[in-house]
């Protein structure tokens, strides 16, 4: 069998940045302004005349449109890291009105923490110092439209390039939905809530959490739950984890001993972000984990809820629930472009408290 890497498809690549909005063929390079004109002055056109844009404060920039059948094949995109949780993408799917991904740019590349973490996976790539890339793949049957919109008074900088492919086969592809949720801080005795209540045919493919601790101890002991096709209403999962380290690959605490926690990051699951406090402002653990259901995707026919519990131990050995802080991005495809997703949080909900995010404040 021939690779399918090998294999030669009749399909055509396209790509859309500042240096062609539109991405049209031999549209690149044409542009004679932008944030890199001053710089070209000497040089002129085909050089590098406009490599980003300025999204002014309170302002949605519309990053891509493409108005034909086709797959995202790669986002690559960077930003200063103050406007990580200050800029949202969304994507909007098949002329849908609703968006199927809205998520705080660095919580949908894996770094939730304003603070930067080399992601090695296969599907988010985070590379010094703040290259994001996305290998999800996105296909539309008709059309995508992609924003990023800007929370902060601030204007933000965007460097980005978003390549796709047209003329090949969306048939029976899910469309990728990309949902956030915060609980800072989490009720005492209530689980987070990754998704919850969606409804069609699909299958769920990663999770990451931006995980801030707020009590002393251990915190990973509680377990994610899957509920598939009726079992929400049943009150009981299909598929149930046996604790947070286990759920993301690790094990014993991800406690290498004499190092203490270990950061790592491999193709699918991984804990890149170990971010420790240090004594003054920074007062809590914090850390960042993925989890990619590649090889191993769950599917449901009907609905689907996930959650995750907060648990830690008690000096007499029983179970201590948490009231930690939690962002969670859940990714997913679906047979339709929309589903039931959670309210936005505001500004203030975003804020990382402690961490050098002016533009939130």
């Amino acid at each position: 069998m021939i690779h399918h890497l090998a294999r030669l498809r009749d399909v055509q690549t396209w790509s859309i940045s500042p240096e062609n909005f539109d991405g049209r063929k031999a549209g690149g390079a044409r542009t004679t302004e932008g944030t890199g004109a001053a710089c070209a002055a000497e040089l002129g056109v085909g050089w590098k005349i406009s490599p980003s844009v300025e999204i002014e404060g309170g302002q949605t920039f519309e990053m891509a449109a493409i108005d034909q059948p086709a797959t995202i094949t790669h986002i690559w995109l960077t930003t200063h890291r103050d406007n990580w949780r200050s800029l949202v993408l969304r994507a909007y799917w098949d002329g849908s009105d609703e968006p199927a991904i809205e998520v705080p740019l660095g919580d949908f590349f894996a770094n939730g923490w304003g603070r930067f973490a080399q992601v090695s996976s296969s599907m988010i790539a985070a590379n010094p110092n703040g290259g994001f890339n996305s290998y999800w793949p996105m296909p539309f049957a008709k059309s995508a439209r992609m924003t990023i919109e800007n929370l902060s008074p601030e204007t933000a900088t965007v460097y980005y390039q978003v390549t796709y492919e047209t003329g090949g086969d969306q048939d029976g592809a899910g469309y990728l939905h990309a949902q956030f949720r915060r609980s800072n801080p989490l009720a005492r005795k209530q689980t987070h809530p990754i998704v919850t209540d969606v409804q069609g045919h699909g299958h769920f493919v990663g999770t990451y959490l931006a995980w801030g601790v707020n009590s002393p101890g251990w915190w990973g002991e509680g377990e994610i739950k899957f509920y598939l096709d009726g079992d929400a209403a049943e009150g009981y999962p299909t598929i149930c984890g046996t604790g947070t380290e286990d759920y993301f690959g690790g094990a014993w605490n991800f406690d290498v001993p004499g190092n203490g926690y270990t950061a790592y990051s491999t193709p699918y699951l991984g804990m890149p972000q170990v971010l420790a406090p240090d004594g003054l402002y920074h007062s809590q653990q914090r850390f960042g984990m993925y989890r990619w259901h590649v090889l191993d995707p769950i599917h449901f026919a009907q609905d689907l809820t996930v959650d995750i519990q907060a648990l830690g131990w008690r000096p007499n050995h029983l179970y201590r629930p948490l009231c930690d802080d939690i962002a969670s991005t859940a990714f997913f495809y679906l047979d339709r472009p929309a589903t039931s997703r959670p309210d936005f949080p505001s500004t203030e909900e975003l804020e990382l408290t402690g961490e050098p995010m002016e533009a939130l404040r």
